[in-house]
């Protein structure tokens, strides 16, 4: 099929497959670029959001926990407000009112937690327990399945790096009695100064990533494309303009001379003439083109000339063989010496009618 195609046929065809295949490699390479820019992107939104809860956390510890000190032994119940966990997370919850940001999900997942809401789940505690085995792990991110869905998360180990903090979580015995009496005497208890205990936790839902990543790749490629479009009619027509039509131009002229329809005029043509006086290899190949069919008008011209000389010495052979067919026989002959000797006695009896009479004899 590709056979029976034009030149120009068959390089926008060959060229609109080379870019099609260019536009899925790039597009497959720009899709991973554009989702890994999106997780970086993410990322580094999420790292913003853990920054901002460590500050409502270090604000709670060094600001709201002195101020409410003294009421915190009184209180029966205990002052959920006072825990910087609890702070961080209520604010989150604010945060998430946005709706750019409704979607987030903040948990600070804790191995042995005070408040069972912390409480890790499997993923979160093998994650944990990685964190604790490796000091130098400072962050992690991925995929994971939460809630029957694919979400995106980001997550930093949170060690007890304040003495203060083991007042409430060191044995149930030194804890407040209010605090006990909420959440019992079994959990957030036994920690360590330095160890981790916590990792907090941001998701983001998989769509936003994918979403963001999508916005990206249709805006690039769309882009990507209508170059490529652009790029192939301006190839194709200097394709038409500067090498099929040249081309088409002396295939027109081979095509009269194999049919002997060509003309000294189609020698001198102005589009033969133009593209003559290129100095591209199309200009040389013209030039060549052009001498080498004068050459050949010259030497058909000459040839017709000789047939048709031969055609004369051939008829006027044909006409003595003829002739010599006719008279190369006894008949003829015979005939030519009747007509020979009728001829000499006419000439004769006209000879004796012209004699003068003779003169009279003398006496």
């Amino acid at each position: 099929m590709l056979a029976n195609l034009s030149i120009s046929k068959k390089f926008t065809l060959l060229l609109s497959l080379v870019f099609l295949g260019g536009v899925v490699i790039s597009g497959f390479v720009l899709w991973q670029i554009l989702q890994n820019q999106a997780q970086r992107e993410i990322t580094a939104k999420g790292l913003l959001l853990i920054q901002t809860m460590n500050s409502v956390r270090d604000y709670t510890s060094n600001h709201i926990n002195p101020l409410l000190a003294d009421d915190l032994n009184e209180q029966p119940t205990f002052i959920a407000e006072t825990v910087p966990a609890f702070s961080a997370r209520e604010v989150f919850e604010q945060f998430r009112q946005d709706k750019d940001y409704q979607e987030f999900l903040y948990k600070e997942a804790t191995l042995n937690p005070t408040n069972p809401r912390n409480e890790a789940d499997s993923f979160e505690l093998d994650l944990l327990e990685r964190m604790r085995r490796d000091p130098n792990m400072k962050e992690e991110s991925g995929f994971r399945t939460l809630s029957g869905r694919p979400v995106y998360f980001i997550a930093r180990p949170l060690a007890v790096t304040s003495p203060s903090c083991l007042a409430c979580h060191d044995t149930p015995e030194t804890a407040p009695e209010n605090l006990v009496a909420t959440y019992g005497p079994d959990g957030g208890f036994g920690w360590k100064l330095n160890e981790v205990v916590t990792a907090q936790m941001i998701y983001v839902p998989a769509q936003e990533i994918f979403n963001t990543a999508l916005h990206s790749f249709l805006l690039v490629t769309g882009i990507f494309v209508g170059v490529l479009a652009v790029v192939i009619l301006v190839l194709n027509f200097l394709l038409r303009r500067y090498v099929i039509r040249p081309v088409s131009v002396m295939g027109g002229l081979a095509q009269k001379i194999s049919t002997d329809e060509m003309v000294a005029a189609d020698l001198e043509s102005e589009e033969l003439t133009v593209i003559a006086g290129q100095a591209d290899e199309l200009g040389q190949l013209a030039q060549l083109f052009k001498r080498m069919a004068g050459e050949v008008y010259s030497r058909t011209e000459a040839l017709k000339q000789q047939v048709a000389q031969l055609h004369i010495e051939i008829n006027e052979i044909k006409r003595q063989e003829q002739v010599a067919e006719v008279t190369d026989n006894d008949f003829f002959r015979d005939l030519q010496t009747k007509a020979q000797t009728m001829r000499n006695q006419r000439r004769r009896r006209a000879g004796k009618e012209t004699e003068p009479d003779d003169p009279p004899e003398q006496e």
